[in-house]
C-alpha cells in the first residue's frame, strides 16, 4: 500500500508488526493470524447490536485511515451465507485490514491458560473495535460502511457467551517434528507418499502473518498465499504418511499427533482444515487401537494390517487419478 506506516515521531502505527523485512529466505517465527469466525444476521427479528467496544481508540485505525485514503476498497471482512437467514463472518484472505488481528497469536503456542485467554480478549477487543470503526467512522466510505451496518449477532446463537463465538480460530500453532514431514514440494510434486492413512486436498491457503511500514514508505501485508489449486478451483491431493504423525522414536514412542501434524507452514496451509483432520484422526485412532490390541509400540505397528482396517472402513488411501498429472496447473 502506497502510504506511510508511521507517525510524526517516527514510530510504527497502531496494527503495524514489523520495520523490516529481513531476509527473504531466512525462516521466522510469525504465523498466520487468527480471527473469529462471527455468526451474524440483518433478520430485525434474531439480530442483536453487536456489543460497543470498551475504551474504543479511533487513533488505532491511523493506517486504515491512510489506505481509505489511498483508495483502498480491500477493507472488511467476508460474509458466507448460512442457513436461517444468517452470515458466516470470517478474516478475508484478500483484504488489507479485516478482522484477523495480524500477530495476535505469535506468542499462542507457548501461552499458558492466563496468557491464552488475554490472547482470546484481546481479538475480541480488536474484532469489536474493527467492527465499530467499520460502521461508524467518517472515513469509512458509504459503499464499504453499507455492508456492514444493520449487521448484528444472532439472538438464537451462543447464548451462553452472550451470543459471541466461543471459539478463536487457531490457524496455525505449535507442529510436530516427525519422521516424515509435510511440505510445498509434498503437495505439489510428490503427492505419493510411503504408508498413507489419509487424502488430503485443501488448497495451500495461508492469512497474512505480518503487517510491514517499511522507512521509506510503504505497508506490505506479508504472508498470505492465495489459494494454491487445480485450474478446476480444488485443492491438489496429496497422500499424508503415517510418519508424519509419528515422533521421532528417540524421543517418545507411544503418540500419535494427527492435528499437529509434521509439517512446515507453508504445509500446514493446506492440513489446517476438518475434513482433512478428521480424516487424519481416523488413521490415528485406528492405529491406536490397533497398536493396544497387538501389545505393540505405534511405530513397530503393522502398516499392512493398518492399511486393511481403514480400507474396511472406507478410508480413501489413492490417490484420485488427476492429482498425478500436472498439466492442470
Amino acid at each position: 500500500m502506497p502510504i506511510d506506516g508511521f507517525d510524526d515521531a517516527g514510530e510504527p502505527l497502531p496494527l503495524i508488526t514489523a520495520v523490516e523485512k529481513g531476509e527473504e529466505a531466512a525462516g521466522d517465527a510469525n504465523l498466520m493470524t487468527y480471527s473469529f469466525r462471527l455468526c451474524l444476521t440483518r433478520d430485525p427479528a434474531n439480530r442483536l447490536p453487536m456489543p460497543e467496544p470498551a475504551n474504543y481508540d479511533p487513533a488505532r485505525f491511523e493506517v486504515v485511515r491512510r489506505a481509505l485514503a489511498a483508495g483502498e476498497t480491500r477493507v472488511g471482512f467476508d460474509l458466507y451465507p448460512l442457513p436461517g437467514n444468517k452470515f458466516d463472518g470470517n478474516n478475508s484472505i484478500g483484504g488489507q485490514f479485516s478482522i484477523g488481528l495480524i500477530g495476535g497469536g505469535t506468542a499462542w503456542h507457548d501461552a499458558n491458560e492466563a496468557g491464552r485467554e488475554a490472547i482470546w480478549e484481546a481479538h475480541k477487543q480488536y474484532t469489536l473495535e474493527f467492527f465499530h470503526f467499520l460502521t461508524t467512522d467518517p472515513a469509512v466510505p458509504p459503499k464499504i460502511r453499507d455492508r456492514f451496518v444493520g449487521l448484528g449477532l444472532c439472538r438464537d446463537e451462543f447464548e451462553s457467551t452472550d451470543h459471541f463465538s466461543p471459539a478463536l480460530y487457531v490457524r496455525e500453532s505449535r507442529r510436530l517434528q516427525g519422521m516424515a514431514v509435510i511440505t510445498q514440494q509434498v503437495i505439489l510434486d510428490e503427492p505419493e507418499q510411503d504408508s498413507p492413512i489419509a487424502i488430503s486436498s485443501f488448497p495451500i491457503d495461508s492469512h497474512d502473518c505480518r503487517r510491514i511500514a517499511l522507512p521509506g514508505g510503504g505497508v506490505v501485508n506479508e504472508g498470505t498465499i492465495f489459494p494454491v489449486r487445480r485450474k478446476n478451483r480444488q485443492g491438489y491431493a496429496y497422500q499424508v504418511p503415517y510418519a508424519a504423525i509419528l515422533p521421532k522414536p528417540q524421543q517418545c514412542d507411544n503418540l500419535l499427533v494427527p492435528v499437529a501434524v509434521s509439517s512446515t507452514h507453508v504445509g500446514m496451509s493446506s492440513l489446517r482444515i476438518e475434513g482433512a483432520w478428521m480424516a487424519i484422526g481416523q488413521g490415528a485412532g485406528v492405529a491406536a487401537a490397533l497398536a493396544a490390541k497387538s501389545d505393540v509400540a505405534v511405530h513397530a505397528l503393522s502398516y499392512p494390517l493398518l492399511r486393511e482396517r481403514l480400507i474396511a472402513q472406507g478410508q480413501v488411501l489413492t490417490l484420485p487419478a488427476a492429482a498425478k498429472s500436472p498439466e492442470d496447473r
